[in-house]
């Protein structure tokens, strides 16, 4: 029988797991701040921490708790650079803008560990990374990415794995080759997410739980940021809401598209018994486009996710249809039984690249980080928090690649990407 926590975040491994219980007060009457950032997510945070740090007063307002929504129950895949191609950015930007952008790829990495250090955040931060092929035509396609990241960009860091040696990985005779990339790994989201809250607090950040935002308007020179029982007045806004910005800004909405994606936790397997399916300990992936991705616990538990849906509709006994795909893999696990099983949504944008960016000379967003946003907000909270501070250089730098709306509306877009989504899992069986 699945187990659920009662708790206020999604019923997961997460959040049976979570080491914060602290718990913020909805926001009651008039406050002035400096910046209002709208999203406890990562990305709220992240921002909330990094203008404290250059000394301003910052309100945090979170429609539910911090970290309730993709930020708490992701797979907890810490992975280098951004979710689409390098040469997303070659369209937009010459060699030398592309490199800066490869070089904040690996930032991004740099900003979490630093992070956890600092800040003592108990996340559980394993290093360790690797792609699995599926057939031998993903071979060939990792090489290229190991030895264009090589040419290109000076990075010598990734390894590619035969089939001989995929078995330090992960015990399964599924996949004929990989890569390795030892500076990406993975963490406890919720509990990184927390830990990011506390050190947001400590810094000077006033955070409010149960505030939703109804309105923003422009009043004498501020911002309003308006909820059901109080008000911020700030000179800044940042939207960190991604799947939740709705109707605070249609034209931003229209920009991003909510993609449903799945994790199960298995029952403890033990030490010996986890360490014999993935030695290494490190996070694995696969190289379809439409991917599974899987990780060990601290507790010896496996976390199994895919069953990524354009649909919205989750997969129907979701637990057991995901241990299924489990077993794809891991068939010796026949007698595993799941724990927990759980969802949400990520936000992806048309090419897969982030949007970052400004609404007006004073309001700022970042979105879109499909699929990598347990390292991209921490760089989206820095970008924007030295845009704030007027040193805009690299957050601009995001303001070159353009963005297009999703196909079809509120009311098309959905049935449009499921029948995309069709086409490319039809590719990846061939």
């Amino acid at each position: 029988m699945l187990k659920f926590a009662n708790q206020s975040h999604a019923p997961s491994w997460y959040a049976a797991t979570a080491n914060d219980a602290t718990r913020h007060p909805s926001l009651q009457g008039t406050l002035d701040a400096d910046v209002c950032v709208i999203g406890a997510g990562l990305t709220g945070v992240s921002t909330a921490l990094n203008l404290a740090e250059r000394g301003y007063r910052v309100a945090l307002l979170e429609a539910s708790k911090v970290g309730w929504a993709a930020s708490g129950r992701n797979g907890g895949q810490l992975i280098g650079g951004f979710a689409c191609g390098i040469d997303t950015f070659a369209q937009f930007m010459n060699e030398g803008e592309v490199k800066q952008m490869w070089d904040m790829g690996l930032e991004t990495l740099d900003i979490v560990k630093s992070r956890v250090a600092k800040h003592n955040i108990d996340c559980a931060l394993t290093e360790g990374y690797f792609t699995a092929a599926n057939k031998a035509r993903d071979v060939d396609e990792l090489k290229r990415w190991r030895d264009d990241a090589a040419r290109r960009f000076g990075y010598d860091r990734f390894r590619y794995v035969d089939a001989d040696g995929v078995g330090r990985f992960v015990q399964s005779g599924r996949y004929p080759g990989g890569l390795y990339d030892p500076d990406s790994g993975h963490l406890h989201p919720l509990n990184y997410t927390l830990g990011l809250a506390r050190a947001a607090r400590e810094a000077g950040v006033q955070i409010f739980e149960d505030s939703a935002v109804m309105r923003i308007r422009d009043e004498a020179g501020a911002h309003v940021i308006e909820t059901a029982q109080g008000q911020v007045r700030a000179k800044f806004v940042v939207l960190a809401c991604n799947t939740y910005l709705g109707a605070l800004a249609p034209a931003l909405a229209r920009k991003i598209m909510p993609v449903g994606t799945y994790v199960i936790a298995t029952e403890p397997l033990g030490e010996a018994r986890m360490r014999s399916l993935m030695p290494a300990q490190a996070a694995v992936c696969d190289s379809r486009f439409v991917l599974d991705y899987f990780r060990p616990a601290p507790d010896t538990r496996l976390l199994w996710g895919g069953k990524v849906s354009y649909s919205t509709f989750a997969p129907p006994n979701l637990g057991e249809a995901m241990r299924r795909d489990m077993l794809k893999t891991f068939p010796q696990l026949g007698d595993v039984k799941v724990d927990y099983a759980w969802g949400g949504y990520v936000d992806i944008t048309m090419n897969r690249a982030p949007h970052f960016g400004r609404v007006s000379p004073t309001v700022y967003f970042a979105q879109g980080f499909s699929g990598h946003g347990v390292n991209t907000t921490g760089l989206a909270g820095q970008l924007i928090a030295e845009a704030i501070h007027g040193q805009a250089a690299r957050f601009d730098l995001f303001g070159k690649i353009r963005h297009r709306d999703f196909p079809g509306g509120a009311t098309l877009r959905t049935p449009a990407l499921v029948l995309a989504m069709a086409w490319y899992r039809m590719k990846d069986l061939l």
